[in-house]
């Protein structure tokens, strides 16, 4: 609790106690509005005060007016009770909704916190101790066990464990080596590390993450707006109507002044939007904290509200549902074993940088023996001519051993098909894939649990490879040979059905493709400053399964959100129509005030707990 918040709660509990004892006192007339003045001015002053500087500033319609206008009123008719305890419980609504602001604002600070105060950098052979912002590009920075890597670079020295659950909401340590990339905001967890700078502080992952969070307030959903515009009209309508229906029954016969007065007195009370106004906009900032917490960055409410309505989500396949990383799937030997035709493969491929080359080398597990290997020739757009214990192979695809004239056949595998022949002899081929991600398939099926029609595929890989994937990931629609200009025709042509789109890709070459979907959300985000700056919610790991977790967030919020509406309309319409009819007291407009603001605000603090995955 902040100094401000002690200082009001101090004040309620002694307008609280003095309520009572003046209660409690046997006076009458003057005396009794005087005891009841004091708690009334200790718990009110600033109200007051509030509602006439706003005057002087020309903002008359606010609930500072509204509650000074109806308590003054109040003590006019003679209710000082009434008057003292309305003011008491707003100023009790007051402090739950600075209560729970501040709490929502500290899920919002825990991410703030991945900002590293100081970097320790070697300058001279020496260890200075700088700001991040001072470091310069190339530097060499020294990183302790326990201590945030304060910029994204490239270890040269040692290796650990460092923590990035800041980040992706991931609570496993990523170990780290030598030639590894790591990402500012995380924390090194075992060993020290030497890296070097790759930028400067505000191009850093953590720079843009805080840029993102702390602007996302700014981009208001929808129903946020309205709410902003239904309670500029609606305050000075309200204070309309308490006029008329507090002099137009008396001057038409229909009763006694006092009575009609302190009808339009409960109707002022009442009538305070406060609970649409606070729970709101704190629904969508508890909605948006929460899923920072997650390693979901929200760049605005309208982008959650957004994404509650998609009813498509459309993927790229490399990087996005698959690893990017290319492995062997299959050995299919002819006229050797399979390990034969393996170690002669990856013998061929191991001086090429080619990520299919590097997958068979990698699949081969044991030492190669440069010594065995010859001359290599490398056979443009076809493979490699490599000399291998003295004897020359051909490896590569089907138009090298076109070129030699081996007797070949495709394999009925999907995949990029590496074949391998001794001079025209075929002896066999080699299945490499790029593997896919392991809660992929899961992610699509929970995808459609929640109620997604149509999930689609997009690709520039062959037809063949598309359908393998899609049909083991379970995904409704696949389009492959696509270019990034092509992906964008797709997105724009669903769009054009009225499908709401999510399009999901890695963000580095789908910039285009991010920007014209409803949403854009870019997956295994973390150090990619392509993707945070193109889409419109980042997913800052690289797991699949944090999609569906992001639809459940902003369905949660938004389905909060319409819970306070429906639920604050209702009651106070409901008061308001029973004040006008005289069936209620000043006790009723407290609830139908504070009571409903406690409950609306209550409601929308469930948008701050974690949505279990």
């Amino acid at each position: 609790m902040t100094r401000r918040q002690k200082k009001t709660l101090i004040r309620i509990v002694a307008a609280a106690l003095l309520t009572l004892i003046a209660a409690l006192l046997p006076l009458e007339g003057v005396w009794k509005a005087l005891a009841f003045a004091v708690p009334y001015l200790v718990i009110g002053w600033d109200v007051l005060w509030g509602a006439i500087r706003n005057i002087a500033n020309g903002q008359i319609f606010d609930e500072k007016f509204l509650m000074a206008l109806a308590t003054l009123g109040a003590f006019a008719v003679g209710e000082y009770p009434e008057a003292a305890a309305v003011m008491l419980f707003y100023q009790i609504g007051e402090l739950f909704q600075s209560v729970a602001v501040g709490r929502s604002r500290r899920s919002i600070a825990a991410l703030m916190d991945i900002r590293p105060d100081m970097a320790r950098v070697l300058r001279g052979g020496e260890e200075v101790e700088l700001d991040p912002e001072e470091v310069a590009v190339g530097e060499t920075l020294v990183v302790r066990p326990g201590e945030k890597i304060p910029l994204d670079g490239v270890i040269l020295e040692g290796s650990g464990s460092v923590n990035t659950a800041a980040l992706t909401g991931e609570s496993l340590p990523v170990d780290v080596a030598e030639g590894d990339t790591v990402i500012s905001g995380s924390i090194s967890l075992t060993g020290l590390l030497k890296l070097r700078a790759s930028g400067v502080y505000a191009e850093s992952t953590v720079a843009r993450i805080l840029e993102l969070v702390e602007n996302s307030s700014e981009k208001k959903a929808r129903v946020e707006n309205f709410i902003t515009r239904f309670a500029r009209w609606y305050t000075p309508l309200v204070v309309v109507s308490a006029l008329l229906l507090a002099v137009l029954p008396p001057l038409l016969g229909g009763g006694e002044w006092s009575g009609w007065i302190k009808r339009a007195l409960i109707f002022l009370v009442v009538s305070c939007p406060c609970a649409l106004v606070v729970s709101v906009p704190l629904s969508f900032f508890g909605g948006i904290g929460g899923a920072s917490r997650d390693g979901i960055l929200v760049k605005g409410a309208n982008y959650l509200e957004m994404l509650e309505r998609v009813d498509t989500v459309v993927f790229d396949k490399t990087g996005t549902l698959t690893q990017g990383r290319f492995a062997v799937d299959a050995i299919h030997p002819k006229t050797v074993s399979a390990e034969e035709l393996l170690d002669i493969a990856a013998a061929a491929e191991s001086y090429s940088s080619h990520p299919v080359a590097e997958s068979v080398v990698l699949a081969h597990e044991g030492d190669i023996d440069r010594s065995r290997i010859g001359a290599v020739e490398e056979l443009a757009g076809m493979g490699v001519k490599a000399v291998v214990d003295g004897r020359t192979f051909y490896v590569g695809n089907g138009r090298l051993m076109e070129h030699v004239g081996a007797d070949w056949h495709e394999c009925h595998l999907p995949g990029t098909v590496i074949h391998v022949a001794e001079g025209a002899a075929y002896m066999g081929h080699i299945v490499i894939n790029d593997q896919l991600k392991p809660d992929a398939a899961a992610a699509i099926r929970r995808l459609k649990e929640l109620g997604v029609k149509r999930t689609v595929m997009l690709t520039g890989d062959s037809e063949k490879v598309a359908a393998a994937v899609g049909k083991e990931l379970g995904v409704d629609e696949m389009h492959a040979g696509l270019l990034p200009a092509q992906k964008v025709e797709r997105v724009e042509a669903l769009l054009a059905k009225g499908c709401r789109v999510a399009f999901v890709g890695d963000g580095i070459n789908d910039a285009p493709v991010l920007s014209r979907a409803d949403v854009g959300i870019a997956m295994g985000a973390l150090g990619s400053d392509a993707a945070i700056e193109s889409a419109d919610i980042v997913l800052m790991d690289d797991k699949p399964s944090r999609l569906p977790l992001a639809l459940r967030i902003a369905r949660r919020t938004m389905r909060i959100v319409r819970e306070n509406i429906a639920f604050s309309l209702a009651v106070k319409f409901g008061i308001l129509i029973l004040s006008a009819l005289g069936l209620t007291n000043m006790w009723w407009a407290v609830f139908g005030d504070v009571g409903v603001l406690i409950l609306a605000t209550l409601n929308a603090m469930r948008c701050m707990l974690r949505v279990r995955e």
